[in-house]
């Protein structure tokens, strides 16, 4: 097995990183969240972009305080996270995922873009879905040696460079498949009345058989999963943030036939109900704002 690479270049990388520009839909309770730990998210450099949606850096500092369950939704993401706990490869989770933050510590992660891991692992995506592989199962790296050489950098630019390079040593082709999912993702993100997956095989020219077998062979889980959990995401992202909507009204726009149905669902991944996600969202936000005011 090879050791981590040299990441030393003959001249100095550009460290300016980009934030992701909107904000992260899928943390749940974001306000509580951003009083237990830093999270940051960066663009990738032109090179990657083709196979990465972002950097995401996790940073903590608990020490004295009891250890805190972040729970986050799940996208059609592979994610490769160094992670003193757990370094490794995330396929696709299709279930809420919860951390434990204790302690201090940071985990720094490269999330893929759908479809971009498929050149990487050399197989269907649906393989690793809700697996954690070793680093060794698809990179020629040190398992030790590649966690050290990101979790001991210096800063956010420094751990990004250092995942960068890794990475860069096993690009495979750029595959125009993960564009054509791009545009497909698109259309589900943009177009919140879509809510079969008939209608989405339609608007991308493909039969609903040759759908399915594109996701599972690119991205890991169905295209059903995918209209479903981005409704989800969009629900729990609108709660979190106090927006007073008709739950029965937001509950059909996500197409489920009632109410009922859409709260076991959205209880089952978020772990609330949502409007007691709601009411505990105002309520965070609130106490937020007066410990800020008051300089706490």
């Amino acid at each position: 097995m090879e050791s981590a690479p040299n990441t030393t270049p003959d001249t100095a990388p550009d460290t300016a990183l980009q934030h992701v520009p909107d904000r992260a839909k899928g943390v749940v309770a974001p306000a509580l969240a951003a009083s237990k730990f830093r999270m940051a998210r960066y663009l990738p450099p032109p090179d990657l972009a083709p196979f990465l949606e972002h950097t995401w850096i996790v940073e903590w500092d608990l020490r004295g305080q009891p250890p805190f369950v972040q729970r986050t939704l799940p996208y059609p993401s592979v994610h490769l996270a160094f992670d003193r706990a757990r370094t490794g490869v995330f396929g696709v989770t299709t279930g809420a995922f919860d951390y434990t933050l204790k302690e201090a510590g940071k985990v720094c992660g490269l999330k893929f873009r759908p479809g971009g891991f498929r050149g990487f692992l050399g197989r269907a995506l649906h393989t690793i879905t809700d697996q954690v592989l070793p680093l060794s199962s698809v990179f020629p790296w040190d398992h030790a040696a590649a966690q050290a050489l990101v979790l001991e950098a210096e800063d956010d630019a420094a751990m990004a460079e250092a995942a960068n390079t890794l990475l860069r040593t096993r690009l495979p082709a750029a595959d125009p498949q993960v564009e054509r999912i791009a545009a497909i993702l698109r259309t589900v993100e943009t177009a919140p009345g879509l809510t079969q997956v008939e209608a989405l095989a339609a608007g991308a020219g493909l039969h609903v058989r040759s759908l399915q077998q594109l996701f599972s062979e690119y991205v890991g889980v169905s295209p059903k999963w995918v209209i479903r959990r981005f409704r989800l995401h969009e629900a729990a992202d609108r709660l979190a943030h106090g927006e007073d909507v008709d739950l029965t009204r937001l509950a059909l726009d996500l197409g489920y036939f009632d109410q009922a149905h859409f709260t076991s669902d959205f209880r089952r991944l978020v772990g609330q109900s949502p409007g007691h996600y709601r009411d505990k969202a105002r309520d965070e936000a609130q106490r937020t704002a007066a410990a800020s005011n008051s300089g706490l």
